[in-house]
């Protein structure tokens, strides 16, 4: 299996090149050059796997044997899934009126991204030994990715991870589950900014090929190609789930609803339905709708500002794996690709090609009030948004497997966080309530509709602020009580500080301590 750049201009690599790089050197994102396609026999095979087993099959997809045996894949996975608390690793809740939520966040951080980042740390250490080498890890975090980044590393001795927060952006338990990690390979930096000022300096820094190349930079956020692979198995679990009977032909279909920022599960959700896998994506934002207004009227482009929302982790206005979902809708065109995001960078501000606007939206949509609307259950995308009371639904149908977005407002989360804790004493973290407001939508418009699923990123243990703004009691584990009694470490990068001089800077003086210490 072999990767290429989303934008053409770079040399293809395995998977190995794929995981350290991050970023390409064109400044593009891996994808792989083939998709495999799944067949029914093969769908139905995998319905009877666990969530665990289902990740060692996708893996063994884009990961060849020549790299990573099989039997070598196999305990990599066991041992990255060994921490987690619940036995099935990812468990669906069936709740009241046909809700099932899948709960990705059973981990040590509570979040869906120790998934991804246990696995991948796995692959990463497993290639460091065999090859005697050290990488610095530069994440930059909205809240959840840099906890659980650290907690995937912390005490590696081949590892170093310098994580960028952004300081007041994130809740408070977020914080402390990474600055409480006071391990000597583990550098927090906590940004006056928002994160995708953050993520300014650290692209530049992946922009400096040969600074990146001296110093074995590699970045673990969902630019990486790894996390987007085993995060496909969410898509997989659920349908498998959800869906009523694998025995009819053709397989029936599911909708999986997925809250997003930058469009690392809907990427992997899009890969997945470009596989074979029968499901229709319905994505949903918070306010930071940038997906949206792309999907709606083919408008890529920044607002004035990131607006803080109860969905925190949500609140990102440059969602960086669109570009892979804009390259699967191109077929493979890497030269729009690139046409596009460079534009997308240079002004901030981009309409979409009418080709690739059509076949995310127009020729192929309907936009009319979720009031008596009638639902055509066709494979596609959906994009609900909420704007003053008012429901829109756009139902996308003759989508090639893509993404983006649900928009919905801090008002609509508690009340939604508020419905759910009535019906059925089962607390929903924000984010995980921007995807069940788009259940119970449905459910008030009485419509018959397919089995659904909503993706559940993290529990709302960690967002106890969010809890209490719905008129709810928060439930706080004991290991994340313990948090504010201990110890912490961060520096603070503050406004009119060169950001950028800074983290090289640090990387620089890292690379000094590993060399004197070989």
């Amino acid at each position: 299996m072999w990767y290429i750049s989303t934008r053409g201009m770079a040399p293809r690599v395995d998977f190995e090149g794929a995981l350290f790089s991050g970023y390409a050197p064109d400044g593009g994102l891996f994808m792989p050059e083939e998709l495999p396609q799944l067949g029914i026999e093969t769908l139905r095979h995998w319905s009877t796997l666990s969530y665990p087993s289902l990740v060692k099959e996708l893996c063994a997809l884009f990961i060849g044997p020549e790299l990573i045996p099989r039997d070598v894949l196999n305990d990599l996975i066991d041992r990255a899934f060994r921490r987690f608390r619940h036995r099935e690793v990812v468990h669906l809740s069936r709740l009241r009126n046909g809700l099932n939520v899948l709960e990705l966040w059973h981990g040590a951080t509570y979040a869906f991204k120790d998934l991804s980042l246990c696995c991948t740390a796995q692959f990463l250490q497993y290639f460091l030994e065999k090859e005697k080498k050290h990488v610095t890890v530069v994440v930059g975090t909205s809240g959840d990715t840099g906890s659980a980044a650290i907690e995937s590393v912390q005490g590696a001795k081949n590892v170093d991870i310098i994580v960028l927060l952004p300081q007041g952006h994130c809740t408070k338990i977020q914080e402390l589950q990474m600055t409480t990690v006071v391990r000597e390979n583990v550098h927090v930096f906590g940004v006056e900014g928002n994160s995708d000022e953050l993520d300014e300096p650290i692209k530049a820094v992946f922009a400096d090929v040969a600074f990146v190349k001296k110093h074995n930079l590699m970045s673990l956020n969902s630019i990486n190609w790894s996390r987007v692979l085993v995060q496909m198995a969410h898509h997989f679990f659920a349908y498998f789930q959800c869906a009523p009977s694998l025995d009819t032909h053709p397989l029936p279909p599911v909708e999986v609803v997925v809250p997003t920022g930058a469009a690392g599960n809907l990427a992997a959700g899009c890969i997945a339905q470009k596989m074979g896998l029968p499901i229709r994506l319905v994505v949903a934002v918070n306010r930071n709708d940038i997906i949206h207004r792309t999907v709606q009227r083919g408008d890529f482009s920044l607002s004035k500002a990131v607006e803080p929302t109860l969905a925190s982790a949500m609140d990102i206005q440059v969602p960086y794996n669109m570009e892979r979902i804009f390259w699967l809708l191109l077929a493979s065109d890497s030269q729009g690709t690139r046409a596009l995001m460079e534009q997308f960078e240079r002004t901030q501000s981009t309409s979409l090609p009418k080709e690739l606007h059509s076949k995310v939206s127009h020729h192929s949509c309907t936009t009319e009030t979720a009031k008596g609307a009638a639902m055509k259950p066709n494979l596609g995308l959906e994009i609900w948004l909420r704007e003053e009371g008012t429901c829109f639904l756009s139902t996308c149908y003759e989508l090639s497997g893509a993404v983006t977005s649900e928009s919905v407002s801090d008002e609509a989360i508690t009340r939604t966080m508020g419905h759910c804790w009535e019906e059925n004493e089962y607390l929903l973290c924000p984010h995980s309530a921007v995807a069940v407001s788009y259940h119970y939508q449905q459910m008030n418009r009485q419509q018959p509709s397919l089995p659904r699923c909503c993706l559940a990123p993290a529990s709302a243990a960690k967002f106890p602020e969010a809890v209490l703004a719905a008129g709810l009691t928060p439930e706080t584990p004991e290991d994340i009580l313990a948090l504010e009694f201990k110890e912490t470490r961060c520096t603070p990068m503050r406004k009119g500080d060169d950001w950028t001089l800074m983290l090289r800077n640090t990387i620089e003086g890292l690379s000094w301590q590993q060399r004197a210490q070989s």
